[in-house]
């Protein structure tokens, strides 16, 4: 069993280093051990892994990615808790722990000091204010990681899973979807935390896909063409990508719609990863690629 799933276990450690639950970091640690056994398992960890934990807190769950990886660096902000760590964790021998903000701290350096020439599974429980930052970080910079594991607020979860012409459905669905093949690994209830957030949440895995889904011209333009469309998502795709971040003419945005076959009439949330495709390689036609 691990104790540090205990609330009072969680309560003694807080009293004895003068810890509290930091709102600045969204820090809500994992109560309920079955969450973390199916974390494990989604993951498909085994003794051959090594996995990169971003923000263990008082290592919770990095307890169990021990037990079950040959290898886990993990990064925590919160330097307050280097010395909780030091006790919960420390005796672990397959453990190295790095103070740090995951979103500035020089990653290139850290793979070639830690994982080498192996690609680690990321594991996080990440906080709302930062989760899509870690995720497009990662991914946009292809970090080379084989899966991101991550639990994170339903509602976000449901954006990166939805589906075109639905309400959840946008630039964020389209970036993870073309990055990543997204699974969901199991729904968390908020009192699974302590302490209890005000949304529930789900833990997802996003398999890195070893190739693109569809064939690009110029992926800048591709993503630029999905930003000018839900940018402006209640207009009509000729409207939204007139004067957008491509700085399409009103005639350039028409010929690159007529080149796709998609109706200037629709809307950025009808179209699926292979249209967007289609529409920004005619766009990339009509003004050329970005340099």
């Amino acid at each position: 069993m691990n104790k540090l799933t205990s609330p009072r276990t969680i309560r003694d450690i807080m009293d004895r280093y003068g810890f509290k639950f930091s709102k600045r970091y969204g820090q809500n640690f994992i109560i309920d051990e079955h969450v973390l056994d199916k974390i494990v398992e989604g993951a498909h960890i085994t003794k051959e892994d090594a996995v990169l934990e971003i923000g263990p807190g008082i290592g919770v769950m990095t307890n169990t990615l021990c037990e079950a990886a040959g290898q886990v660096v993990s990064v925590e902000i919160d330097k307050t808790l280097m010395p909780v760590l030091s006790e919960t964790v420390g005796h672990h021998e397959n453990l190295h722990i790095i103070e740090g903000d995951i979103l500035k701290i020089d990653i290139k350096d850290l793979f070639e000091r830690h994982f080498k020439t192996k690609r680690p599974k990321l594991v996080a429980n990440l906080p709302y204010y930062v989760t899509t930052p870690i995720i497009m970080k990662f991914l946009e910079e292809h970090i080379p990681v084989t899966d991101l594991v991550i639990m994170i607020q339903k509602e976000v979860a449901d954006r990166i899973l939805a589906s075109p012409s639905t309400s959840d459905y946008g630039a964020l669905s389209v970036a993870v979807q073309y990055f990543t093949e997204p699974s969901i690994v199991t729904r968390v209830s908020r009192d699974s935390f302590m302490p209890a957030p005000n949304v529930d949440s789900t833990v997802l895995r996003l398999k890195v896909r070893d190739k693109s889904p569809v064939k690009l011209a110029d992926e800048t333009v591709f993503f630029m063409t999905v930003k000018d469309g839900f940018g402006k998502r209640r207009k009509t795709l000729l409207n939204a990508l007139t004067g957008g971040f491509l700085g399409l003419t009103r005639d350039q945005a028409n010929e690159a719609l007529a080149c796709s076959g998609i109706s200037p009439q629709l809307r950025a949330e009808t179209l699926g990863i292979e249209e967007f495709a289609t529409l920004s390689n005619c766009i990339v036609d009509v003004i050329g690629a970005l340099k």
